[in-house]
């Protein structure tokens, strides 16, 4: 990712996930400013510099990573566009979607993409928006019951409001594409 990239990248996500309004986000705080990380995702160029900036955070980890993916919804577009940046510089690292709650027909699992990656396989959990970490925690926790090793959390934007203290504090790496401050500043 270039320097230009990731420029165009913050420009996306300022017009089009940075929203100042009262909002009550996922732990159930109150915020008056609101990031909707899917509408950067879900727009074709933000999502090819989406994918783009995530294989970049990803390739700065001790490897091997065989696999990225996280809660569904807001991790399916990342973990997409991740795997298909990682193939276009020749790696082999696969998507996986972990599911709210277990599929209620066929074989019932938690995990899609499970064929890509067997049990042992070094796995990254990506996030649009992560504010105390709550979220990334309970996908980490359904990837390791799964058998995969997670190795890091990587999000678009990190909001400051704890949780890098809290995945950090968990023995795991938060790496944030952008930080609140740096796309409010």
């Amino acid at each position: 990712m270039t320097q230009a990239e990731r420029s165009e990248l913050m420009d996306i996500i300022r017009q089009l996930s940075y929203e100042e309004r009262e909002v009550t986000l996922a732990s159930g705080r109150k915020s008056n400013f609101y990031f909707d990380g899917k509408q950067t995702c879900l727009h074709a160029k933000g999502g090819l510099l989406v994918g783009k900036a995530f294989w970049k955070e990803i390739k700065q980890l001790p490897g091997p990573i065989h696999g990225v993916g996280g809660l569904t919804l807001g991790a399916d577009p990342i973990a997409t566009a991740t795997s298909i940046a990682a193939a276009l510089d020749g790696a082999a690292v696969h998507a996986f979607i972990i599911r709210k709650e277990p599929k209620g027909h066929g074989t019932g699992q938690w995990l899609e993409g499970r064929k890509n990656l067997p049990k042992g396989s070094r796995v990254v959990i990506v996030e649009d928006v992560t504010t105390t970490g709550g979220s990334s925690m309970k996908a980490v926790a359904r990837a390791r019951e799964e058998g995969l090793e997670v190795v890091a959390v990587v999000t678009l934007v990190d909001r400051e409001e704890g949780a890098r203290e809290n995945i950090e504090g968990e023995g795991m790496t938060l790496r944030a594409v952008f930080t609140r401050s740096q796309v409010v500043a």
